[in-house]
């Protein structure tokens, strides 16, 4: 955004005042600002980012009457877009930073967020959202600005959607459908990909609409289907009803499908706990910096990108403590306030990361203007995976952005908590220090004198154990050390006593 452009919140905030009931949003926020968004020297090649990038907005190059055409990568057109929301008496700052995060949605799904409109009301009209007086003046918004589509800040009901679309007259979405598009955008394997259509198509079946020809029966009556003759007579199915079922069949082949990847995750799992390799779950709110901050530690080379569920696939890499006890260290997907439940549900094997740690690393915004909402999402859904008695550290990420009083405020939510910067690696050494200490340690104590013949056990003692004294003696090597279960069964026919 050029400098001398005024600030939108500035002048949307100015405006209130005139609107009765109403607050109106400007222009979206990227949630950083491209300044603070580079990612320094520990990203890697990041050639995804530059693949992802390739086609950039064009501006000034229509030829259509009004210069409205722009060029973003997989779209030749952007949408323009109004957002909409609705909140309670005093929860005014809540709704204002729902609407942020919306505006910023729909940046990553690709649109060009033109103004928006808050109203205050108990609860949500059950036929418009908003109502009927609002709505038209969410028309007369969208006619003005030549916006091509409303996007409400919640998950709208089918009939919801459809009353709204009848007023504004332009395609309506809701909070939902911009989530399950970004993702759709930004999957890359193929797991992520069938989780990400299955989300979707659970949430498109109770939504299928019949238009013209599509409510007409493809069976039955007098003669029947192609002169089917006796036995075809009756109502027929409709087109919709035939959408349904294969939309349904389409759902159970993707669940097989995502079950089929289970077994080599499985594998790979139960390979790290045979030999005891500790693992550590990045998890947090989207945009928080986890990648970044995985890339930090490790130099993992993962996608970073200033926008909103930049990467959807967990990525595991090794990490050595300072004792020279291997770990792993994994990246998840990240979270985002009122996430859809389908994707909850359809992303839960790739959430199992986070379920089967040995230690959850919380990354949080610390330059968000709600940090504590970011805390509690997260928390919410690391519960509904099974993950909530997991030790957890609390990591202030973007600490380079914030000023000694909101590092005071931050304090005061969460005392123990780590400040870092993953651009800067301000407090990255202290992260690592932590980290290790919050690894487990490994369950059985053996002394042990180990023929020099098997020098791999003495390395696996190395990586996965800890090592309390070790000697070279004239019958092998003496081994006192603190090993995983696996391990001790394999040292236990060298066992000594001392």
């Amino acid at each position: 955004m050029d400098e001398t452009t005024p600030d939108p919140v500035d002048r949307v905030l100015a405006r209130a005042d005139a609107h009765s009931g109403v607050r109106v949003f400007g222009a979206a926020q990227a949630l950083q600002d491209a300044g603070t968004a580079a990612g320094g020297d520990t990203d890697g090649e990041q050639w995804d980012r530059e693949e992802r990038a390739a086609l950039r907005r064009v501006p000034g190059l229509s030829t259509e009457l009004e210069d409205v055409t722009e060029v973003e990568y997989r779209q030749l057109r952007l949408e323009n877009v109004v957002l909409v929301g609705v909140h309670l008496q005093g929860a005014t700052e809540d709704a204002e930073n729902s609407l942020r995060e919306l505006a910023a949605l729909a940046e990553t799904a690709g649109a060009v967020v033109l103004d928006g409109m808050l109203q205050r009301r108990p609860h949500p009209d059950p036929a418009t959202y908003v109502g009927r007086g609002k709505a038209q003046e969410l028309r007369d918004v969208v006619a003005a600005l030549g916006a091509d589509t409303v996007i409400a800040d919640t998950e709208l009901a089918p009939s919801q959607r459809r009353a709204l679309e009848d007023v504004v007259k332009v395609k309506v979405i809701d909070r939902t459908t911009v989530i399950l598009d970004i993702f759709s955008q930004h999957a890359k394997s193929r797991e992520g990909k069938a989780q990400v259509e299955l989300a979707q198509l659970e949430y498109l079946l109770p939504r299928l609409r019949g238009w013209g020809d599509s409510m007409s029966r493809q069976a039955g009556g007098q003669v029947g289907a192609g002169g089917a003759g006796m036995g075809s007579r009756g109502p027929g199915e409709t087109k919709i009803e035939l959408d349904r079922r294969r939309i349904r069949t389409r759902m159970a082949q993707l669940r097989r499908q995502i079950k089929e990847f289970g077994p080599a995750r499985e594998a790979k799992r139960a390979e790290r706990k045979r030999n005891t390799v500790p693992s550590v779950a990045i998890a947090g709110y989207t945009n928080a910096g986890k990648s970044s901050l995985l890339n930090r530690l490790t130099s993992a080379g993962v996608l970073v990108e200033n926008a909103l569920f930049a990467t959807l696939d967990a990525t595991v890499r090794r990490s050595q403590a300072s004792d020279g006890r291997v770990y792993t260290l994994t990246d998840t997907v990240g979270f985002v306030r009122n996430l859809p439940h389908q994707l909850v549900e359809a992303f839960r094997s790739t959430l199992e990361e986070v379920a089967d740690a040995d230690v959850i690393l919380h990354v949080v915004d610390a330059s968000h203007p709600d940090p504590a909402a970011q805390l509690a999402t997260v928390r919410d859904v690391i519960g509904d995976v099974g993950g909530r008695d997991i030790p957890e550290i609390v990591v202030f990420n973007k600490a380079d952005l914030i000023d000694d009083d909101a590092r005071l405020l931050l304090r005061g939510l969460e005392p123990r908590a780590l400040f870092v910067s993953s651009r800067t690696g301000a407090g990255i050494d202290e992260l690592r220090a932590a980290v290790e200490a919050a690894l487990p340690l490994p369950a059985a104590e053996v002394t042990a004198l180990v023929p020099y013949d098997r020098g791999d056990l003495i390395s696996a003692a190395h990586e996965t154990g800890i090592i309390l004294e070790q000697a070279h003696e004239e019958g092998g090597t003496f081994l006192h050390a603190r090993v995983g279960a696996h391990l001790a069964a394999q040292l236990a026919p060298y066992l000594v006593s001392r």
